[in-house]
This record gives structure tokens, C-alpha cells and sequence, in this order.
């Protein structure tokens, strides 16, 4: 009787086990289509359900239910990072509802870089097509106010990072990078925000470091003598006297330096000529003839 008993122990733990086993397979493991090697991208705002379903359709899972169920009791079912998730070999239900919750998209950074007097629309432009679930209007809306203070540079950043976080790293760099001239900036005597907006219209009128460092001196030779700046990238500049309101574009280091440190001259007129040169003139007939000479 107790080798019968034993028996029976012995059979309905194995029958357990096989049932254990059985849900296991049934309910976490991974579709026998698997998609390896695929990237799934998921939107901004993506409800639970929506994601569940959208990952069983794609045949990362084959239980939408029991993954909902998981991501509910792990506590963090509205708080899945978007962004575009690879799933490079089959994995269970417990690994994939692991990645949602931790935002392990299993792609390496995504690597942006902002040239030097690049605009808000510019960038938005750039990073809506760097980030499938980012859209132009996304990072208009993030960083408009901040046009000349996002730092022109190379960036990695994560795959499902939103738009206010890479404004935030780009304050945050353009804080950093000028951090060092801070004292310089309050010697001079004009204030950060004139600085940058100046140094947002160098970076447009002039290309090498000398050109740009005597352009800030015939602007700031405009200024103190009443003249409209007269900048061909701003077009406000022809109409009223002073600075435009705010910066046109987000200025590298060099034009920000340029404005500190510019080179004294006479000058008061200049123009890129046909050659790609600069030509300077300290009156406005010697400018006139600079545009005879070298633009027709």
C-alpha cells in the first residue's frame, strides 16, 4: 500500500510538473514565428492593450492578455518608454514585459549632430527623422523658446528619448560650453541674451574665425553709432535699430568668442563676394564699389 501511495505521489507530481511545464510553453513562451531581427516601434501615448496587441500581431507574443496581466502587477503598465525596441532572438513573455517596463530597446544610441547655426526647425527636422516616434512639431513645440541656447554639437542619445529631454541635454551642453566665458560676459557689459543674439547673426554672415571676429566688430560699430545692423539673414535688422528680439539660429562657440573678442576696425560694411571671400569697406561708397567689384 505505501509502494502504491508512493506511486501515486510520484505520478501526480510528474503530471504537475508536465501541466507547469505545459502553461509555461502555452502562455510565455515565444510564437514559433518569432520575428527575429525585427524592430517594432511604439508611438508616444501607446495604451497597454494597444501595445499588447500590437507586439501579438506581430508575432512577439503569442498571449496579449497574459502579458497585459504581467505589465498590471509589475505596477508600471502606463509608464512603457516609446521608441523603436529590436527583437533580435525569440523571448519570453517575462523578458519581453521586462524590456517594456525598463525601456531596453536593445538598439545602440542614435547619434545626431547639429552643425554650427543650425535653427529649432532645423534640429526638429534632423531628430524627426533620426526618431520614427518624434514628429517636427514634437520638438518645434519643445524647443522654440529656446532658439540660441541649444548647443550646436554631436549627441548620442537613447532610442525612445522624448523631445523635451533632447532640449534639455542641449540647455544643459550650451550651459557647460559657456560656463568658462561667464566672467567675460559680465566684463564686457552686455548681457548673455545680447551676446547670443549677436553671436546668432555672425554665425550666419561670416564662416572662418578672423572673418568672424572683424563682423562682430562692425556690428558692434553699428550699434554704438545708431545704424540699423543691417544683416541680409535677419530681415528686421534692415528696419528697425538695435538687435532682433531674439536669437535666429543656436551659434557654435566660436561665433559666441567672436563677440567677446572682436577685432577692432573702422569697418562698417561687408559682403561675401563671388569669390567667397569677405570684403570690408569703412564707408558706403567703398562698399558700393566692393558690390560692383565683387558681385557682378
Amino acid at each position: 500500500m505505501d509502494f502504491f501511495k508512493r506511486n501515486i505521489l510520484w505520478v501526480i507530481a510528474f503530471a504537475l510538473a508536465v501541466l507547469f511545464f505545459g502553461g509555461y510553453c502555452f502562455l510565455l513562451s515565444p510564437p514559433a514565428n518569432f520575428p527575429s531581427g525585427s524592430i517594432i516601434v511604439i508611438a508616444q501615448g501607446t495604451s497597454t492593450p494597444d501595445v499588447a496587441k500590437e507586439l501579438a500581431d506581430a508575432h512577439v507574443i503569442a498571449h496579449p492578455s497574459f502579458l497585459r496581466l504581467v505589465l498590471r502587477v509589475s505596477g508600471k503598465s502606463n509608464q512603457i518608454p516609446a521608441g523603436a525596441y529590436r527583437f533580435e532572438t525569440p523571448q519570453n513573455l517575462f523578458v519581453i514585459a521586462y524590456r517594456l517596463v525598463t525601456g531596453a530597446f536593445d538598439l545602440p544610441l542614435v547619434r545626431v549632430t547639429f552643425p554650427e547655426g543650425t535653427t529649432v526647425q532645423d534640429a526638429a527636422e534632423q531628430i524627426a527623422d533620426a526618431f520614427p516616434t518624434l514628429s517636427v512639431k514634437d520638438f518645434v513645440s519643445a524647443g522654440k523658446s529656446y532658439e540660441g541656447y541649444l548647443f550646436p554639437d554631436t549627441y548620442f542619445f537613447q532610442p525612445g528619448i522624448d523631445s523635451a529631454s533632447i532640449v534639455k541635454t542641449m540647455r544643459a551642453n550650451f550651459d557647460a560650453k559657456t560656463a568658462p566665458l561667464s566672467g567675460e560676459i559680465q566684463a564686457f557689459g552686455h548681457s548673455l541674451s545680447d551676446t547670443v543674439i549677436l553671436a546668432s547673426l555672425v554665425e550666419k554672415e561670416a564662416r572662418t574665425d578672423a572673418d568672424k571676429r572683424i563682423v562682430a566688430g562692425i556690428l558692434w560699430n553699428r550699434l554704438t553709432l545708431g545704424m540699423p545692423l543691417q544683416v541680409d539673414a535677419s530681415r528686421d535688422t534692415y528696419t528697425y535699430v538695435g538687435l532682433p528680439p531674439t536669437p535666429i539660429c543656436n551659434p557654435g562657440l566660436d561665433s559666441i568668442e567672436a563677440i567677446l573678442r572682436p577685432t577692432k576696425t573702422d569697418y562698417l560694411y561687408y559682403l561675401t563676394g563671388k569669390d567667397g571671400l569677405m570684403h570690408y569697406a569703412t564707408t558706403f561708397a567703398g562698399h558700393q564699389a566692393n558690390l560692383r567689384k565683387y558681385l557682378n
